[in-house]
């Protein structure tokens, strides 16, 4: 390999590094209560706490994104019922925009295929799980968007 490709593939690394990576996750309401997924020890981030989901592929639909996500990582069906706005994370080596929907499962019962556990958390206990920092800004996002509506 010559150093000129050496050093167009470092160059293009550095865009990349630059790009945000767009990733979708449910925040899934049932009885008053939120589910929190744990992070299992293999993944980035591991055992801190997040609302699943995962990577929109080339040609997919955020919203379709996250009704594959779930059903791969959660073995359940899910209705979304609101899309909250954005929101961006930049970790040293990864930059990402999350798309949160909240949602509610229609079919199916929880078996978990890539995290170590599930948990149903009221909201006021959100805050006191240790979330991967991306998730952090979609808990206060999606606590003042019931809060506006009236905790409903």
């Amino acid at each position: 390999m010559t150093g000129k490709t050496s050093d167009s593939v470092k160059n293009s690394k550095a865009i990349n590094a630059n790009r945000f990576i767009d990733v979708t996750c449910a925040i899934i309401e049932e009885k008053g209560k939120v589910l929190a997924a744990q992070r299992g020890p293999l993944m980035r981030m591991p055992f801190k706490w997040e609302f699943p989901g995962g990577k929109i592929k080339w040609g997919e639909t955020a919203e379709d994104c996250i009704i594959r996500e779930i059903l791969e990582e959660l073995g359940v069906g899910i209705q979304i019922r609101t899309l909250l706005p954005p929101s961006s994370h930049s970790y040293p080596d990864l930059h990402i925009r999350l798309h949160p929907f909240i949602c509610r499962i229609t079919r199916g019962h929880i078996v978990l295929a890539e995290h170590r556990a599930v948990q149903w958390t009221t909201r006021d206990q959100l805050l006191t799980l240790d979330w991967a920092e991306a998730d952090v800004a979609v808990v206060r996002s999606y606590l003042d968007y019931r809060k506006a509506k009236g905790g409903a």
